[in-house]
């Protein structure tokens, strides 16, 4: 899978101006996480994906990655390892007021929504937990999971443009698929958010119909996996200060 920066960046400007729906309202984005699950036991990595359901007024029927809003019980949860280093700094650059603790609920949130809309369970087995926030997260205290911040990687950020009816600031994180210690069936179907999940290789995954965005991240995991997928290479983001994206290093 090939591709440059200047195409990506097309790419999305084409996707906003025939998808993007204007509202005289500035909205401010809300915090945001996602999770690409990438399978790397054979020669040909894979990424999972989901399908929105048809009746969704966002993005109805595309293929995405696992994510939401960040939840403010996010940030209370216990993990079995610290974000790493580099990733917790690249992560509080470009924020109002930085702090570890905000972070750390950003990598949270990729993991709790994760769970939320597949039903995998991402972290360490442990004995006995106490002190889960009431929620979502009850379920891995009930698995003896703690989500492993130390194995996420930080892919990218990207900004809804101005003037949507939703607006997101989401940062996107890749993690290895050997980190799912457990799953509780029943949360994809008919009538979930997500109706199906597709394992499938990064090539292949960018033809199915998914937004730019969404394109865009699979590239830019490509790129990564490429030069090593370390945890000290820049990050990427996306942002439309105007009316054409961009896209600077973080």
């Amino acid at each position: 899978m090939t591709g440059t920066h200047s195409e990506a960046l097309e790419r999305m400007n084409r996707f906003e101006a025939a998808e993007g729906k204007a509202t005289a309202d500035l909205i401010r984005p809300k915090d945001a996480a996602t999770l690409i699950l990438v399978d790397r036991s054979e020669r040909v990595p894979k990424v999972l994906l989901g399908k929105r359901h048809a009746r969704h007024k966002f993005m109805p029927g595309m293929f995405v990655f696992p994510g939401g809003r960040v939840d403010p019980t996010d940030k209370k949860m216990l993990v079995a390892r610290a974000l790493h280093h580099d990733v917790e700094t690249q992560l509080m650059k470009r924020l109002a007021r930085p702090s570890p603790a905000k972070a750390r609920a950003f990598a949270l949130a990729a993991i709790r929504e994760t769970f939320e809309e597949t039903g995998l369970l991402l972290g360490a087995r442990t004995i006995k937990i106490n002190g889960v926030p009431a929620g979502p997260w009850t379920a891995f205290a009930q698995a003896g999971i703690l989500p492993d911040l130390g194995l996420l990687h930080f892919i990218g950020r990207a900004i809804t443009p101005p003037r949507r009816p939703r607006r997101f600031d989401a940062r996107f994180f890749a993690m290895d698929a050997s980190a799912i210690a457990h799953r509780i069936e029943g949360m994809t179907g008919p009538d979930a958010e997500l109706v199906e999940l597709v394992w499938m290789p990064l090539a292949q995954a960018q033809q199915l119909h998914m937004p730019a965005v969404t394109s865009v991240m699979l590239e830019e995991l490509d790129a990564r996996i490429a030069l090593g997928f370390g945890h000290k290479l820049p990050v990427p983001f996306y942002r439309m200060p105007r009316k054409q994206f961009m896209r600077e290093m973080l």
